[in-house]
């Protein structure tokens, strides 16, 4: 299975999926102004078991998640809002609507800085309060009295991203706090001079060891030796 981000040219699947499982459905145009707008949010779940016989064959989309950010949020701050996921039934309990919306949720974070997150859904569907309640740990915030066409009321629903934020920052300093293998050269190999540095700024320093040295600089040494010779 392989969930990517949503194209254009996947709009015609991702509304057959839609039509199939959900009463709420959209014109391709919708689809498409999210794809446009915010390219980064939308996902798709592709079951490549099914090998394509020539290179037009159609992916076969078992699953996707609808996303894009609030232009004019009332509480003026930045979030995200999921406007549709599904899963067609014959690829359920096998986790992709979790899979899909995590990628979008952490879409939302590092490339729109959202806090958090809001979506809508009908007070009779179970199964999707289960899963955004139980397994992804929304929140319901109030119900929304009427809030589908056919006179059903919604709950609105949150979750605070600010989890996938500490992710990003953790990953980060793992970074930042990489080892070289051997031991320490040039000036950091010095005793005494290396640790002083250390206990200051508290952070392990990464240094150029064996071929990590520049051409230039090997070339540089060779002529001081034979300079001192």
């Amino acid at each position: 299975m392989d969930i990517r981000v949503l194209r254009p040219s996947d709009i015609p699947h991702v509304q057959t999926a839609n039509i199939t499982n959900l009463p709420e459905n959209y014109f391709c145009k919708y689809y498409l102004y999210h794809a446009l707008s915010w390219p980064q949010l939308s996902y798709v779940a592709v079951d490549s078991s099914r090998p394509q016989k020539t290179p037009y064959d159609p992916p076969r989309i078992v699953g996707y998640v609808l996303a894009k950010m609030e232009e004019d949020p009332p509480d003026g701050v930045q979030h995200g809002h999921i406007t549709s996921l599904s899963v067609m039934r014959t690829h359920r309990r096998l986790g992709l609507a979790e899979k899909l919306m995590k990628q979008s949720q952490r879409a939302m974070v590092e490339t729109f800085g959202a806090q958090y997150v809001s979506l809508h859904v009908r007070m009779s569907n179970v199964a999707a309060l289960r899963l955004y309640r139980d397994t992804l740990g929304f929140k319901i915030e109030k119900v929304e009295a009427k809030y589908y066409a056919d006179g059903e009321d919604a709950y609105s629903m949150k979750m605070d991203l600010g989890f996938i934020r500490e992710q990003a920052l953790d990953a980060e300093d793992e970074e930042e706090e990489v080892l070289d293998e051997g031991e320490e050269v040039g000036d950091a190999g010095k005793k005494g001079e290396g640790e002083a540095e250390k206990k200051k700024s508290g952070k392990k320093r990464k240094v150029k060891v064996g071929r990590g040295l520049g051409v230039g600089d090997l070339v540089e040494r060779n002529e001081a030796k034979e300079a001192v010779v």
